[in-house]
């Protein structure tokens, strides 16, 4: 089957959770997360939105925890992907993975690139596959949110949750 013809039969509304790693944002100023809330609800059901510290423990048990009360198809978890030593989304997510969608970080580094030229080197972003869950794992700024949600994540999101949900 074609790329065309699964995106044809692909679910169209999703069940999305969104969570922001930042020990310095509240919910009110959460710039990216309530980006991606206002657009992915124009086709999706957004079940669960937080604002969570910078945190090994609490970032991981979080996600076991939405995954597990609120059975998303998909969880967008905006910041803490940075160098610096605060920086721990990728750290504590990416060991929950079963499979790793390994193309996702290079393409979001490269489109970084076209738009921030040599600085995307600071830029880190994953996006793996927990239980039935997709994660994706993105920088926190607006822009690298929109850049990511509109030229990768979701255009491709029924897509993706087919192949997750295929036995």
């Amino acid at each position: 089957m074609s790329t065309k013809e699964h995106k044809a039969h692909a679910p169209k509304s999703l069940i999305l959770a969104i969570l922001t790693v930042s020990s310095t944002r509240s919910l009110a100023d959460d710039k990216s997360g309530n980006w991606i809330k206002k657009r992915a609800k124009k086709k999706h059901k957004v079940v669960f939105h937080k604002v969570i510290p910078d945190n090994n423990d609490i970032i991981a048990d979080t996600i076991r925890t939405v995954i597990q009360e609120h059975g998303p198809h998909v969880i967008l978890a905006t910041g803490g992907t940075g160098i610096s030593h605060s920086d721990v989304t990728i750290e504590a997510i990416r060991p929950m993975f079963t499979k790793e969608l390994t193309a996702f970080g290079p393409l979001f580094a490269q489109l970084s690139y076209e738009q921030v030229d040599s600085a995307a080197i600071l830029s880190r972003a994953t996006a793996g596959v927990i239980g039935q869950t997709l994660v994706f794992c993105i920088p926190g700024s607006l822009k690298a949110c929109k850049l990511a949600c509109k030229q990768l994540i979701f255009p491709e999101l029924g897509h993706l949750v087919k192949h997750v949900q295929q036995a």
